[in-house]
């Protein structure tokens, strides 16, 4: 019998829902939504990225990643420029609002891990995340 309950990508969306929905609620008064957050974490690591690269480190579909940047830009939390290497690459990096955007955030994101992984050991934790990335890796084979 089909267990519904247990069904995986009922779990991951369900964890990921709750985490979005309160996000969402949370981040409002910083002044990024959750797709801004993805964004300005990923650059936060890897500075400037590539369009390309940065809708593979956020998982955000091209399309939509190019309307978010757009509006993003808007904002000055991030600046478009062209790659040094190939002048026909489309550059994305933060502006100085967007590093102190994403320092402001920081605490929050912070706080949902810890919230989210309470009660695991580290042990656990870098298994946990091992297996996520695991999954991940899976679903390039749908």
């Amino acid at each position: 019998m089909f267990d519904f309950a247990n069904f995986l990508p009922y779990l991951l969306n369900r964890a990921g829902a709750r985490l979005a929905i309160a996000w969402g609620r949370d981040a409002k008064p910083l002044g990024a939504t959750l797709q801004e957050w993805r964004v300005l974490a990923a650059l936060s690591t890897q500075r400037p990225q590539r369009m390309s690269e940065l809708a593979i480190s956020t998982t955000i579909d091209r399309t939509t990643l190019s309307r978010l940047v757009t509006r993003m830009e808007e904002s000055t939390m991030v600046v478009r420029g062209r790659s040094e290497d190939d002048g026909r690459e489309v550059q994305i990096d933060l502006t100085a609002y967007g590093e102190q955007l994403t320092q402001r955030m920081l605490p929050l994101a912070t706080r949902y891990e810890t919230v989210a992984l309470d009660g695991f050991s580290p042990a656990e934790v870098a298994t946990f995340k091992d297996m996520l990335k695991r999954v991940f890796t899976n679903l390039d084979r749908i």
